[in-house]
């Protein structure tokens, strides 16, 4: 499997992962009689600031997942994964990093480091463009 094949993987697990993680918290809380299932707001800020933070970091996986699954399989059907294998594993390490910095805080520093780690991704997406534009 080319690492841009796993990269995409990667990004859909972590995404399911983050997704199965409220669905679990949201479980226990209905199963023990807590809350009621209807009753969740969508953004999981009734819950805890955790969930809050997870349910942001799950919203933020799937809306930049498109773009990045656009690109990794343009790519890989043109039979230029050669131009995003080198970095696809980076910019999946960057995903989840970006995703775990959110799960643990909000404070003015960690959220600095988020958006580096967010900034990373849009700068090798951004270079993949250039290069599949390029390409002869």
């Amino acid at each position: 499997m080319s690492n841009s094949a796993l990269a995409l993987l990667g990004f859909v697990s972590w995404t399911m992962l983050l997704l199965i993680m409220i669905g679990g918290m949201r479980s226990l809380l209905v199963l023990t009689g807590k809350r009621a299932a209807n009753s969740f707001l969508p953004d999981g800020s009734d819950v805890s600031s955790f969930s809050n933070r997870l349910c942001r970091a799950h919203a933020n996986c799937y809306e930049n997942l498109p773009l990045f699954v656009a690109v990794i399989l343009l790519a890989l059907t043109m039979g230029r994964n050669g131009v995003t294998d080198p970095l696809a594993l980076w910019f999946l390490g960057a995903r989840v990093a970006q995703s775990s910095a959110h799960l643990v805080s909000t404070n003015h520093y960690t959220v600095l480091v988020r958006f580096t780690f967010f900034v990373i991704q849009w700068l090798i997406l951004a270079y993949w463009i250039v290069r599949l534009f390029t390409a002869s």
